[in-house]
């Protein structure tokens, strides 16, 4: 359970999110629940800035489930190539969209717990779907909102289950999506892995890792 303490604290680390970043969005291009779940599915280990380069012409590629099931796979891999683990993400992909044909109709499900079964989707990638796509509150844990997590002092465990109940525990549902592209956007901007920008954060006077050397 979480203290009143706690919990106003990430009530100010929130607040001062917002005021940073009052127009933050997710970083990925979609159009629509289909697009946006390849993508994340692509975005697994690396940048959705080189996501949303591939998708631009996936999207055109490929436009539905069917696309995707019929394509010949070494095609696939060569078109997804630069997001990494190409092989492993094409499976996923065509894997995905089988299931999506045979028990949805060809449709993205709106249910966190039918997305989180899909293959090649884990906790993070339908808590993206089911937040950006659907509306439903969700928490999505990736890098940067797992260390910053830790950095802010809401919890201290690397594991993502366990920091996304924490973060729900701290804020009202109303804020869950957002807060995950506050906390990812304010890791790519000031808040690096290797060097943080500590003496540049605004946060720094509420941060308890707060490094005045950096």
């Amino acid at each position: 359970m979480s203290s009143n303490r706690e919990k106003i604290h990430a009530i100010k680390i929130n607040e001062l999110l917002k005021a940073e970043y009052p127009e933050v969005k997710i970083a990925i291009d979609f159009n629509n629940a289909f697009e946006l779940l390849i993508a994340t599915i692509l975005s697994a280990q690396c940048t959705d800035v080189r996501v949303n380069i591939v998708t631009k012409d996936l999207f055109k590629k490929y436009k539905s489930p069917k696309d995707f099931v019929n394509a010949d796979l070494e095609e696939l891999e060569k078109d997804i190539f630069s997001t990494g683990f190409y092989r492993q993400k094409a499976k996923s992909i065509n894997n995905c969209c089988e299931v999506l044909l045979e028990k949805f109709n060809g449709e993205v499900p709106g249910e966190f717990d039918a997305l989180n079964k899909l293959p090649g989707v884990g906790r993070k990638t339908a808590s993206v779907i089911a937040g950006n796509a659907f509306g439903i509150p969700a928490v999505a844990v990736d890098t940067h909102v797992k260390r910053l997590s830790n950095l802010l002092g809401f919890i201290k465990s690397e594991d993502p289950e366990k920091i996304e109940f924490r973060i729900k525990e701290l804020l009202p549902d109303t804020e869950w999506i957002r807060f995950s592209h506050l906390l990812a956007t304010h890791g790519r901007n000031i808040c690096f892995a290797r060097k943080p920008k500590c003496m540049a954060c605004f946060l720094a006077d509420d941060c308890p890792s707060y490094n005045p050397k950096s």
